[in-house]
């Protein structure tokens, strides 16, 4: 229980490595979304388990067993949050009313529970790790143990740092790369992309006068009505063509929305009508930028790792690159190319 008040609950997945789990790091996974469910973490990304792309034909989706893991070398807790995503839940509507800030804390407050249940894991180095959106979540989320430890809280995590890909960090880096990532890329013109120097840069609205944008008015009745809106919001998704990659999303929904699947995991009853890969419930964006974490847990020692594939045009590596330099670390190693191989990954 991470919300008294409203009766909030975060649900996990836990899947224990398939290495040496009496000693492998013991890793936290939270998906991008904002609100997104974890099973994406695990079935589309770094999981052991894959949905077998088939068409869908009423019965539940197969899975199958992805040998190229991070469950080869690492315990992992795939953490449905926040509230309202994936089958977390709460019991009173108004405990999905929550932003960046409170649902870190509330990841935090599951981590202290958690390891009062599995004691035996507090030896084990652990880290935060996320991908997208997350990119917000997972240096907070890092901060906190670390203020913990600092305190000398008792059951503590052994934290030794912390992993994001792809992140989003809340400063205009974010934005202001996708246009020169475009150019580079041939999606735009020379002449389309010189326009950009007459556009003030991720700056549409003062962020003080963000109740007089023409969105507020759109945006304040979900907040104001959550609780006669929240059925509305959930729905059968459209079919998309096999061929498409969202396919594979599509036919998580039936697996998971199975009785059988429900029952395997031990969802409890009226919890949760229906699972959704991703929710539209009001978020409130309230870290504006994650840099200081950043460079307050690598000043203390806690090792990072930020990763970046090079086709993400929401989250452009040329952005991450702004802000990693904006640390000022020394370069140990210089820029080279990554072979796999023998051949060329990145």
């Amino acid at each position: 229980m991470v919300d008294e008040v409203n009766g909030g609950e975060l649900f996990y997945y836990f899947i224990e490595s398939e290495g040496n789990p009496s000693k492998d790091p013991l890793l936290l996974w939270l998906t991008g979304g904002s609100r997104c469910s974890a099973l994406s973490g695990l079935i589309f990304e770094i999981g052991p388990l894959k949905i077998v792309k088939a068409p869908y034909n009423g019965s539940i989706p197969e899975l199958e067993y992805d040998p190229y893991a991070w469950t080869q070398n690492a315990s992992i807790i795939f953490l449905d949050s926040p509230l309202g995503a994936g089958f977390s839940y709460s019991s009173n509507p108004k405990g999905y009313e929550v932003g960046e800030t409170v649902a870190s804390s509330q990841i935090h407050k599951f981590l202290m529970q958690w390891v009062v249940d599995h004691p035996h894991y507090l030896a084990h180095p652990f880290y935060v790790a996320g991908d997208s959106y997350a990119g917000k979540i997972v240096p907070f989320v890092a901060q906190l143990i670390s203020e913990g430890v600092e305190a000398r809280q008792q059951q503590q995590l052994n934290l030794k740092g912390y992993m994001v890909g792809n992140p989003v960090t809340g400063e205009k880096n974010d934005v202001n790369s996708r246009v020169p990532y475009a150019h580079g890329h041939g999606i735009i013109s020379d002449q389309l992309f010189e326009l950009r120097l007459e556009v003030s840069e991720a700056h549409i609205l003062e962020p003080h006068c963000i109740l007089v944008s023409p969105a507020t008015k759109d945006i304040i009745p979900n907040r104001r009505f959550l609780k006669d809106d929240y059925s509305i919001r959930l729905s059968k998704p459209e079919e998309p063509p096999f061929y498409c990659r969202s396919y594979s999303y599509y036919l998580s929904y039936f697996w998971a929305n199975d009785n059988a699947t429900r029952e395997a995991l031990g969802i409890k009853k009226g919890t949760k009508k229906e699972w959704q890969r991703c929710t539209d419930l009001p978020y409130e964006r309230d870290i504006n930028s994650t840099i200081k974490y950043h460079h307050n847990l690598t000043s203390k020692g806690y090792r990072a790792l930020v990763y970046s594939g090079d086709h993400d045009m929401l989250v452009p590596f040329l952005g991450t690159q702004a802000w990693v330099r904006s640390l000022n670390f020394p370069v140990m190693d210089a820029w080279r190319a990554w072979r796999v191989d023998g051949q060329t990954a990145g």
